[in-house]
């Protein structure tokens, strides 16, 4: 399998379930689960990359302590090569509080950390020379790098023959719909879940949204939906195509890290020579199992059983 470059934030997620509130003054609750795990747009992505068979080098910032530790030594545990993770002073490593609720919905507490520290700087470019697909997650959470830095960084991955793909958040941010633009004409793949689509556009119809990120030079769109699928688009002689990606029927434990683990899916499924329809039927499996445990990197053990469970498993009906 190819040689994929994640670059982004790197966060360590405490994982707690099911919460149904949260506890006056100093009362307690008891919880079935806690975790701690390795998580982000760009390291949640690496590490499901990894168990699905890729040889990944991670790319981003830690802060010097523990947490750090934590997500570079379970990183390497799977594989991964780390070279281009690199420490910064009087920062602490990105880190996110997740009280998960029964039905599997997340909110977050989260610390931006040495993530919002990483900056041009900080690549090593030799990491990505070697590169055959370019994934970068985190805007807009890694301030420094942002913009200008992430479009020169999309612009030469891309003149060195790497294929590009790009996840962003679904955070409310100035600035940050020309942030993104500014990186798409050098993007493969725009792989945005719909919601983080909608924002950014200001529009509120996936087909407007669509033909709005195209416009705007993406070669293809690739929005994640949940429940709803997946959607993969391009422009052909002046056209919208589009291809719909149906969701599995599965129990709903918790959403974390599903975006990731679809673009892991689809970005394995690509290096592997799949065709587009059979790259997002990848990663909708790969979503589909991690949705079923606690954390970004539950469910998915290899790429044979994820494409046993693609091949057997139910899907839902797709919508409009």
């Amino acid at each position: 399998m190819a040689r994929v470059v994640s670059l982004g934030i790197h966060i360590a997620d405490v994982l707690g379930r099911p919460v149904t509130h949260i506890p006056a003054k100093q009362d307690l609750a008891l919880l079935e689960e806690i975790r701690l795990t390795v998580a982000g747009t760009a390291a949640g992505t690496a590490v499901d990359l990894a168990k699905l068979g890729a040889e990944v080098y991670a790319i981003g910032a830690l802060g010097r302590d523990e947490l750090g530790n934590f997500i570079e030594t379970t990183m390497k545990r799977y594989g991964i090569h780390t070279d281009g993770l690199v420490r910064k002073e009087g920062v602490q490593t990105s880190a996110t509080m997740l009280p998960i609720r029964a039905n599997g919905e997340r909110p977050a507490l989260h610390v931006i950390g040495a993530s919002g520290e990483f900056c041009a700087q900080d690549v090593d470019r030799k990491i990505i020379d070697r590169a055959q697909f370019l994934h970068i997650g985190g805007t807009p959470l890694m301030e420094k790098f942002d913009g200008e830095p992430m479009r020169q960084t999309f612009k030469y991955a891309r003149e060195r023959g790497a294929t590009t793909t790009y996840d962003v958040l679904a955070i409310p941010h100035q600035g940050l719909r020309e942030r993104v633009e500014a990186c798409l004409p050098y993007v493969d793949f725009f792989m945005p879940g719909l919601e983080e689509a909608l924002l950014m556009s200001g529009l509120r119809d996936r087909r407007e949204a669509i033909r709005y990120f195209l416009d705007r030079g993406a070669k293809h769109t690739v929005f994640k939906m949940g429940g709803e699928g997946s959607s993969i688009a391009w422009l052909e002689n002046g056209s919208v195509k589009e291809i719909r990606i149906p969701a599995y029927r599965v129990p709903v434990v918790d959403s974390t890290g599903c975006g990731d683990a679809y673009c892991a899916g689809f970005i394995a499924g690509l290096s592997a020579g799949s065709d587009l329809e059979q790259a997002g039927r990848l990663g909708s499996a790969a979503g589909a199992l991690v949705i079923q445990g606690l954390g970004s990197d539950a469910g998915i053990v290899d790429l044979e059983r994820t494409i046993e469970f693609m091949n057997t498993a139910e899907t839902l009906p797709l919508g409009l």
